[in-house]
This record gives structure tokens, C-alpha cells and sequence, in this order.
């Protein structure tokens, strides 16, 4: 569902992302794993269509992120990681307007939002205007956005920033849920997020993928993920 192939981003002089190679499956949830600064935000932009790469590339569901991104978008639910809305709109208008950009409309487009806000744990704040939302909800709200046209590909930056101990727990239950029907890629930097919702992870650091598979095959010779994390991040580190 998802291919990266030597991708590489400049901002600048500075390289975001070095010869980044990767593939995730259908229906599975993978944990893009590394520390702040490490391309993660770089990467998923470039898979979401939003950044075109200096060199290398990605596709999404056998669609070039750069030749065919609007068949990329029309394929992915998108969450960057601080997300933009529009602050003038009710919880329930701002998505109505959405759907309407997603081309859902009428009674489709009403049962699709009801869904949404359950699943988002919205209902208390329908009615209420965007920009009036903690950063929680608001956080929320992007996710519903991004599940409103029940996309194969789901493209998640750092999805429970900004949430407290209990939405962190219901939304790490939602991502694995959703991973029954759908290919979820997700980035954090939260070890026990990887461990708790996932099947397979990424470790990226310094703008380069330094392992992936299962948490078991990443837990190798008695090592907890912890450990092999940071033993490969401390190796990227001192050898750059």
C-alpha cells in the first residue's frame, strides 16, 4: 500500500531525510519510531502528497505521490501533526464543509459525520466553535477529518499529542481497531505507543530509517524495544 524508495529532502543546506526506503502492507498498523528532529514529519508529508522529495520515490496504493497526487489524496485520511482548521466553524459545519471537499454529500455525508464524532469521542463539543477547543480536541477533530471518507490509507503525525491520559488510551484502542480495515502509519517518538498499538515499526533517526520489522524481530538477542531503540539511535548519532 505504501512504498518509499531513497527518498531524500533538503530544507535548504540542511538534509531532513537521507535515502529513506520503507514498505507497509495492507491492513496493519506501523509505528514510525524516532526521536524529535528525526524526519519523521518530513517523511509523512512526502507520502501525503504535501512535500515533493529532492530525490527518490513514494507511492500510495500504486500511485506516484508526485505525478498522481490528487489520486495519493483521494486514497489517504491524513493527520499532520499540528493541524489547520478553521476556527469561525462549528465542530459538526467544519466537518460537513470537509466532506463536502471530499466530495461526500446529502445524507451520505450526515451518517459519515455522525460516525466521526463517536468515534472521536466528539459529542460534547459538536456545536461548539473550533477555535474554543483545547488542543485535544482539536487534535480530534483532525482525526475525524481525516476518517470522514474511509480511506484505505490512513497518514497519522504524532495522533495523541495535545491528549490526556485517558484520550491517549481510547485513541491508541481507535489506531488498532482501525488497523483491522485499513493500512495506518503513524509517528511517534513514545515507545510504549509502538509497543501498545502496532505490529511492525520504523526506527528513523537522523533522517534515516535504521531498522524495521515486528516488535519481535526489532527485540533481538533478549533486548527490549527500548533498549535496541536506543542503542541504534545512539550508534546514528555518534557515527554522523
Amino acid at each position: 500500500m505504501i512504498e518509499a524508495k531513497h527518498l531524500t529532502h533538503y530544507y535548504g543546506d540542511y538534509q531532513a531525510v537521507r535515502d529513506v526506503s520503507f514498505s507497509v502492507g495492507g491492513k496493519t498498523v506501523v509505528g514510525f519510531l524516532g526521536p524529535n528532529g528525526a524526519g519523521k514529519s518530513t517523511t509523512l508529508r512526502i507520502l501525503a502528497g504535501f512535500l515533493i522529495p529532492s530525490s527518490g520515490q513514494a507511492s500510495v496504493s500504486g500511485f506516484d505521490v508526485v505525478r498522481q497526487p490528487i489520486e495519493v489524496r483521494k486514497r489517504i485520511g491524513y493527520l499532520p501533526e499540528n493541524c489547520p482548521l478553521y476556527p469561525g466553524m462549528k465542530t459538526v459545519e467544519y466537518l460537513r464543509f470537509r466532506a463536502g471537499l471530499k466530495g461526500i454529500h446529502g445524507s451520505a455525508a450526515s451518517r459519515r459525520i455522525e460516525e466521526v464524532v463517536g468515534r472521536c469521542w466528539l459529542e460534547d463539543v459538536r456545536g461548539q466553535l473550533v477555535g474554543t477547543l483545547s488542543r485535544g480536541y482539536r487534535q480530534r477533530v483532525g482525526l475525524a477529518d481525516a476518517l470522514l471518507a474511509d480511506p484505505p490509507v490512513l497518514i497519522l503525525d504524532e495522533p495523541t499529542a495535545g491528549l490526556d491520559p485517558t484520550q491517549i488510551v481510547e485513541t491508541r484502542k481507535l489506531i488498532r481497531d482501525l488497523g483491522q480495515r485499513h493500512t495506518v502509519l503513524f509517528s511517534s517518538h513514545i515507545l510504549s505507543e509502538v509497543e501498545n498499538t502496532c505490529d511492525r515499526a520504523i526506527i528513523i533517526a537522523r533522517g534515516q530509517v535504521l531498522a524495521t520489522g515486528t516488535l519481535e524481530e526489532l527485540c533481538v538477542g533478549g533486548q527490549t524495544l527500548e533498549q535496541r531503540f536506543l542503542r541504534l539511535v545512539e550508534t546514528a548519532t555518534t557515527t554522523a
